[in-house]
């Protein structure tokens, strides 16, 4: 079954960019929207947009409700979550099912299983897919993880069993730091996720952060190479590159591999990201957790594999088969993605919105801009302080560097 009609249930950035990916496909955009965002340029460049609730993210963005609603007013044969608020949520999943609406990604019990950190493990162990060193299953005591670390050795990393983002992690270096530090990390994993559930992993010195973009129809799976994403604040990605350059080509082919194994081992359906850590001295690498949803920085992979990912996962969803083998799937190049956000550096990176005075894109030849930004535009206080996603693509990662540079010095 094609995609005819299509929600956007998402804002910024990514409803732009998944509207005019749709639209190219010549499917009909509806954009859901908060209050706060009626002037948003996705509700602007949507064929229609239909209101879903009040400012607040509980009460629009978050409401299953009001959004299963939306889309049956408008007669949505699908819906697209875009990444954060709900695209990773099994309850909203199964309300469309129910309402005989199909969600652009995968199962609901897909993504219970693969967003749950310690199912996830116990899925990629199963696949073959080597894991970082950890504790078995879930941890519901701050006793069990006492006696987990004891056998794996410190230092320690406590992470939420649910969710992702940064939240709720810590690294315990003693038993002291671990009875002071769970406690904390249970509280934040419940605010965030609903969830305090944790579990424990080997703390790697120095890693570098790789992930592998996968696509997925169901029966099949191809990946579209690797990203570093090693640059964090706060545990959140600020600066992504596509390919990873400390990977020798058998690491890389390796670890490609194991991602493929691992989606094909759970039917996965649409994009999804599988990160790693890697050991670049002994270039041991080690699956942490999957995303099932597409990735804040997944341009850079469009850019080096010159492919539509966001159009490639509304296809699956509509029952399409994957159009492309993996020998058809190349990479050309290096790319750069750096994220520009609404914060103050002079007040602790705090969110600092306001209207857009004067904007000035970047333009050239390996240069592009993900945003949803026009002068004019109050810039709302309610949401993500991302304004959007500046990217470039060179013949290799010196020349994408000197043209990040040039294109954010406009």
């Amino acid at each position: 079954m094609s995609i005819k009609r299509m929600l956007i249930a998402n804002r910024g950035e990514i409803a732009v960019r998944i509207i005019r990916a749709a639209k190219a496909m010549g499917i009909h955009t509806i954009q859901a929207h908060s209050e706060a965002d009626v002037d948003m340029l996705a509700v602007r460049l949507a064929d229609e947009a239909v209101c879903i609730g009040p400012a607040q993210a509980a009460q629009s963005y978050l409401d299953i409700e009001a959004v299963v609603a939306a889309a049956k007013a408008t007669k949505a044969d699908a819906v697209h979550p875009g990444y954060g608020f709900m695209a990773e949520n099994a309850e909203f999943v199964r309300a469309l099912d129910a309402a005989g609406i199909t969600f652009v990604g995968p199962s609901a019990d897909v993504i219970d299983r693969m967003g749950d950190k310690v199912a996830a493990r116990q899925a990629a162990e199963a696949a073959g897919v080597p894991v970082v060193p950890g504790s078995k299953g879930r941890l519901d005591t701050v006793e069990d993880a006492v006696n987990v670390a004891a056998k794996l050795g410190y230092p320690v990393m406590i992470k939420a069993a649910a969710g992702g983002g940064g939240k709720g992690i810590r690294i315990a270096d003693t038993e002291a730091d671990l009875r002071k530090m769970a406690p904390q990390a249970q509280a934040e994993a419940k605010a965030s996720f609903g969830d305090g559930g944790l579990y424990l992993e080997r703390a790697i010195n120095s890693p570098r952060h790789i992930e592998v973009q996968i696509m997925g129809d169901g029966t099949d799976a191809v990946h579209y190479f690797e990203r570093e994403c090693s640059m964090q604040r706060r545990r959140q990605k600020v600066w992504e590159e596509a390919g990873a350059t400390c990977l020798d080509q058998e690491t890389r082919a390796h670890l490609c591999d194991t991602a493929v194994a691992l989606a094909k081992a759970v039917n996965y359906v649409g994009a999804g990201t599988l990160e790693y850590l890697y050991d670049s001295q002994t270039k041991e690498f080690f699956f942490i957790e999957m995303n099932t949803r597409i990735q804040v920085e997944h341009p850079v992979t469009e850019m080096l594999t010159d492919t539509d990912l966001v159009q490639e996962m509304i296809h699956v969803a509509g029952g399409g088969k994957l159009r492309k083998s993996q020998s058809d799937i190349t990479r050309n190049g290096h790319a750069i993605e750096v994220r520009l956000n609404a914060e103050d550096p002079l007040m602790q990176f705090l969110p600092s919105p306001g209207k857009i005075g004067t904007l000035r894109v970047p333009e050239g030849e390996g240069i592009r801009f993900d945003h949803f930004l026009y002068e004019g535009y109050q810039v709302p206080p309610f949401y993500d302080s991302l304004l959007g996603k500046l990217i470039v693509h060179a013949e290799n990662r010196e020349a994408a560097i000197d043209l990040m540079i040039s294109a954010l010095n406009g």
